[in-house]
């Protein structure tokens, strides 16, 4: 981050001096990955790892393109309620969608509760799983995904082609670091805060793959010491409620 400051004349030719002396220090190229950016991604994901529970808020805004290619942005909320490893409540509201999410580590259940309809399919043991199958097996996008996979194998930090640190920042009030990455098709930053709890504060994803490069931003609210009954992860359908078979992803639909 560059930051100006206005310089006494005397001082600036006392600095051009030096410059011509010695080259400054910025001149040197950054390294692509910066070790720095790597060592606090591999530190969030292992403390999101130790967290035996949390509920999670995320205030969010997505860009939509118009057919013109103007970009529209949509604001929601998601918010999600997790007891690790095989439990999960989300609900995500927007202006587009409202969704409501159930996993028991038997089964998901989808519930639009605007239109009354809810499926339910089988699912796998872990959270890390479930996010994944959702996404390959039923074309279910399950917000903020990353979250469950940074700190194990899937985490995909061998894809990351440039990390940057950028600089401290405050985010809800949170001291927080910010840095960069970049991967194939995609620019991301992520706002972690400093101190024992390496929390992810912000995240902002920018496609790179479509001309108008849409974003998408989370700003997050976290409670690691949450509790919870049984009744939380478990779907009652309402009486009017009607349920609906899921339809599978065939196998040449997604690449």
């Amino acid at each position: 981050m560059l930051m100006i400051r206005s310089i006494q004349t005397t001082a600036a030719a006392a600095a051009l001096a030096f410059l011509v002396a010695a080259p400054p220090a910025f001149a040197q190229p950054a390294p692509e990955r910066d070790p720095k950016a790597m060592e606090a991604l591999s530190a969030m994901g292992k403390y999101l790892r130790s967290l035996k529970a949390f509920t999670l808020r995320g205030d969010t805004a997505i860009d939509e393109v118009l057919d013109n290619g103007q970009k529209i942005q949509f604001g929601g909320t998601v918010d999600y309620r997790v007891q690790q490893p095989d439990r999960l409540r989300l609900d995500v509201r927007n202006e587009r969608r409202w969704r409501d999410f159930y996993y028991d580590g038997r089964t998901l259940t989808q519930y639009g509760p605007r239109a009354k309809y809810y499926a339910v399919v089988g699912a796998p043991a872990t959270i890390a799983e479930l996010v994944q199958a959702a996404d390959q097996k039923y074309d279910i996008e399950i917000p903020l995904a990353d979250l469950f996979l940074w700190g194990t194998d899937k985490s995909g930090l061998d894809d990351i082609k440039s990390a940057s640190f950028i600089g401290p920042a405050q985010i809800g009030g949170k001291d927080c670091d910010h840095f960069a990455f970049r991967q194939e098709g995609v620019d991301w930053q992520i706002w972690i805060q400093q101190g024992k709890q390496p929390l992810p504060c912000k995240m902002v994803i920018t496609t790179l793959s479509e001309p108008s490069q849409p974003q998408y931003s989370a700003v997050l609210s976290w409670n690691v010491a949450p509790k919870f009954d049984k009744s939380t992860f478990t779907f009652v359908p309402p009486k009017d409620a009607k349920q609906i078979p899921a339809a599978q992803v065939q196998p040449a639909a997604k690449k």
